[in-house]
């Protein structure tokens, strides 16, 4: 497979890029990236580019993948309420947009949240739930609400987050609760190769497609 990923600076992105890097069904990455990774794996590919709205200088990344894997966000504190609609919701479209172009019929997976709902009280909660939508409408999207991701804490995650992270480890016995970065990866490239379109996946199901994974 041939898969193009987003967010893999972040600490969800990074770990499904691990995943992506390890599995024998995946032989090329193509990392849409703002700076240039260190990562030198020769199933990897790079391309450096800026502007998130716009994917026309890069659409050969697009051409002719399998799957897309959008792992990109920001937690809503921090960004104003704008910018984290620009970040979750358009952002993500238009890579939609561009990956349905170049490779029509792939598989676009969304990394969206656990709480995720229309008529939800946080906002962030109502942006994602649109997102959600416009991408099944879109491109047949799958749409991954995981709960706590144990995966290594990125450069940008503030502090108190980094610090209080492997607390979250005390949820592994709880399906609902805990999911690891690379199990999202699996489960990612395993709905991929069962064809799964047009759904919303929630934590217990993530672990659930990642343990039918053999690659």
């Amino acid at each position: 497979m041939k898969i193009l990923l987003f967010g893999t600076t972040g600490s969800a992105g990074a770990a499904v890029l691990d995943a992506c890097l390890a599995a024998s069904v995946v032989d090329e990455v193509r990392a849409i990236v703002r700076r240039p990774l260190m990562n030198t794996s020769p199933k990897l590919r790079t391309f450096v580019h800026k502007d998130f709205l716009n994917y026309a200088t890069v659409e050969d990344a697009f051409r002719s993948a399998d799957a897309c894997l959008f792992c990109l966000g920001i937690s809503a504190t921090q960004v104003s309420q704008e910018e984290y609609r620009t970040i979750t919701y358009s952002y993500t479209l238009a890579a939609a947009n561009m990956f349905k172009l170049q490779s029509p019929g792939g598989a676009f997976h969304y990394i969206s949240g656990q709480g995720t709902k229309p008529g939800s009280r946080m906002f962030w909660a109502r942006v994602k739930a649109q997102t959600e939508q416009d991408l099944i409408d879109l491109v047949e999207a799958d749409c991954w609400r995981p709960a706590f991701i144990d995966a290594k804490p990125s450069p940008s995650l503030p502090k108190l987050y980094a610090m209080i992270q492997p607390l979250g480890r005390l949820f592994k016995p709880f399906p609902n609760l805990y999911v690891h970065g690379h199990d999202l990866g699996r489960a990612m490239l395993q709905a991929t190769v069962e064809k799964l379109r047009r759904r919303i996946i929630e934590n217990a199901e993530i672990r659930q497609i990642a343990a039918r994974a053999t690659f």
